[in-house]
């Protein structure tokens, strides 16, 4: 074994030693291996931590530093005495890792021949009697040979398992197909869920002919409290529970949406209602991202939300009304419950919003009248009380206000005086957050003319420093019956660096507070010179219409240099300002096959779109494309959460209206 000494660690070259993470010096490094020396048994893994970014990295490669200290890390992790051992394994692994996947000019000269000379003591760390360490040492076996030695050696399940996932990765070999197979036969049910795991790697449709018993294993009473004991997946330190555990393998049936609700289903009804609140949130929680990955899922959502809509427990109430709203009039059936709701205070620790709030929002999404009273009220109170708001991104979680009122146009006579009332109280309490505000004037454009008896407000907001914008746009939403808004919009001009006077030039024009040839001038002045980024705002252009013609030829030269993410903007404004299609036609379909055949830019495409649909030319290559991207069952979203659902209902609207073209 290495001399653990600190004279040996000092001996080291260190002054020719390099880290490869700039933040952590080589002298850290040092310091670091000296403080694991000496505290021993008090050492824990946050002592640790600095030598993973400063050994190697897969983007940085293998420093010198980790071929010189190898000895000292495998030494310490071999060392009893050392406390924060299973962390110097883990260590070890990190550093194989990087080594393997990095660039291989980026590995130091020395650290193949330090690793083979510490080969023996690193595999001798699988046979470790801490199982911690055994654990740890799992990704560092030398192939399925050495994987396979330890699964049949191997007593303790929360080791056993670790080697039975990784063998998974194996599963093209003979031997390790037969070992999956043990798995699957073995008489406790925890291993035959974990071989069900670890086959699916390689054989999908394991899952499917293993139901029966994934359902029994996960409901059975007497294992409840062992999968958190014994169930670690390899390179990671936790264990799952046996929530965790439902949830993935729930998603092992992910690839066929029928089957996994069909899953859930059975789950549900399997699962105690007062003893398995695990497994049923488990249920709504896989439920929900089904939902918002599919549309097919739907009906089945519907049924499993509405069985535990009354349910005592208020995390399953909150998962089960938060599905109800997204699936919005689809869940129409269950209005008189939700409506039921309305005052329930009930909420999940770790998500946003109650109950009731999410309640409200299903009648609006149901257009249901019972939504309207106190909403506008209720939705900024809650706002206003989550300055720090933060959640994860795919989570349930409080819909934006705009979200909310935004579809409700058909009642703004109704919730305009709300609306006017809370503006007129951000206008007057500088303290109050700005994102109320700024959603109040977003739902306020959305509604259009018909917000009009806000204009008061709205002219009010464009003196305001940070949401002029948003209130600019309101106006521009509204008309020219929002050209009593013309002097606030001028001051706001004089407060303003050019780029923004120019826009706001068109904000006048659009509400008729401005001469249209004089801000077209004014605008077509700022089109990219040869040789310059094309950052112009062409759809403002297109908003003249025939009247830009003249700067067609502009708008062509433009069109030549742009880069992709740009020629659909000037394709569309260049068609719309000619009426000529050949050149635009080409660049605006290619976009929308594009986006069919798997591109990520939905603004475009709705862009190109729109103009197509704009000027009837849905052509047949077009039309057969949104017919098949309109049959899929894939969402047409960039979202995780419930905008999910409602990008993907705007879009498929868009695409039927280009269908009935």
């Amino acid at each position: 074994m290495e001399d653990l000494s600190e004279e040996a660690l000092d001996a080291l070259p260190w002054e020719r030693l390099t880290s490869v993470d700039p933040g952590v010096p080589v002298k850290e490094v040092r310091r670091v291996l000296r403080r694991l020396l000496r505290k021993g048994p008090a050492s824990t893994e946050d002592d640790c931590w600095p030598l993973f970014s400063a050994l190697a990295l897969e983007a940085y490669g293998v420093g010198s530093a980790a071929t010189a200290t190898l000895p000292f890390v495998v030494a310490l992790a071999a060392d009893p005495g050392t406390g924060a051992r299973p962390s110097l394994v883990e260590l070890l692994g990190s550093l194989a890792w990087s080594a393997e996947h990095c660039a291989p000019h980026l590995v130091d000269p020395g650290w193949t021949d330090a690793w083979a000379r510490e080969r023996a003591a690193i595999e001798a760390l699988l046979t470790d009697q801490d199982p911690a360490v055994r654990r740890a040492a799992v990704p560092l076996a030398n192939g399925s040979a050495e994987l396979l030695r330890r699964w049949r050696a191997e007593r303790d399940l929360s080791v056993r398992l670790p080697v039975l996932f990784t063998l998974g990765r194996l599963a093209g070999e003979p031997e390790v197909r037969a070992a999956l197979a043990e798995g699957l036969r073995e008489d406790d049910p925890v291993v035959r869920v974990a071989a069900v795991h670890a086959a699916a790697e390689t054989d999908p449709g394991i899952a499917l002919r293993e139901r029966d018993q994934l359902l029994a294993a996960l409901v059975n009473p007497a294992v409840r409290s062992r999968w958190e004991a014994v169930w670690y997946l390899p390179d990671v330190e936790v264990p799952y529970s046996r929530e965790d555990v439902a949830f993935w393998t729930a998603a092992l049936f992910e690839d066929a949406p029928a089957e996994a609700t069909a899953f859930l289903t059975r789950l549900a009804a399997a699962a105690d209602p007062a003893a398995d609140l695990d497994l049923l949130r488990t249920v709504l929680d896989h439920a929900w991202r089904l939902l918002a990955r599919r549309r097919s899922v739907a009906s089945s959502v519907t049924t499993l939300a509405g069985a535990l809509l009354d349910h005592p427990d208020p995390a399953l109430r909150y998962r089960a009304v938060h599905l109800l709203a997204a699936l919005g009039p689809r869940a129409a059936a269950h209005a008189d419950r939700l409506a039921a709701l309305l005052d329930d205070p009930g909420e999940d620790e770790f998500l946003e919003g109650t109950v009731g709030e999410h309640a409200r929002w299903a009648l609006a999404r149901m257009d249901d009248p019972r939504a309207l009273p106190g909403l506008v009220q209720g939705l900024c109170t809650v706002w206003r009380s989550r300055r720090g708001r933060s959640y994860v991104i795919s989570d349930p979680r409080s819909p934006d206000i705009v979200d909310v009122l935004g579809p409700l146009r058909a009642h703004a006579g109704t919730l305009l005086p709300a609306v006017r009332e809370e503006l007129r109280r951000e206008l007057t309490d500088p303290a109050l957050p700005g994102s109320v505000r700024a959603d109040l004037l977003m739902t306020l454009k959305v509604w259009g003319t018909a917000a009009l008896p806000a204009l008061p407000e709205v002219t009010a907001c464009v003196a305001d420093e940070f949401r002029w914008h948003d209130a600019a746009d309101a106006l521009t939403a509204m008309g020219s019956a929002a050209v009593s808004a013309a002097p606030a919009v001028r001051e706001r001009m004089t407060l303003e660096p050019p780029e923004n006077q120019r826009w706001l030039q068109w904000v006048l024009w659009r509400i008729g507070g401005a001469d249209p040839a004089e801000v077209l001038r004014a605008l077509a002045q700022t089109l990219p010179k040869p040789g310059e980024p094309p950052y112009f705002p062409f759809g403002q252009l297109a908003d003249f219409g025939l009247r830009a013609a003249p700067y067609a030829d502009e708008l062509r030269r433009v069109l030549t240099e742009a880069e992709d993410l740009t020629r659909v903007e000037v394709a569309a404004a260049l068609w719309t300002v000619t009426g000529e299609p050949r050149s635009a036609r080409p660049i605006l379909e290619e976009q929308v096959l594009a986006f069919v055949a798997g591109d990520e830019y939905l603004g475009l495409f709705r862009t190109a779109l729109r103009t197509l649909i704009r000027f009837r030319a849905i052509g047949p290559t077009v039309r057969d494309a949104l017919q098949a991207l309109r049959d899929e069952d894939r969402r047409i979203s960039a979202y995780g959460d419930y905008r999910a659902i409602l990008q993907d209902e705007e879009f498929r609207e868009l695409i039927d209206e280009a269908l009935a073209v």
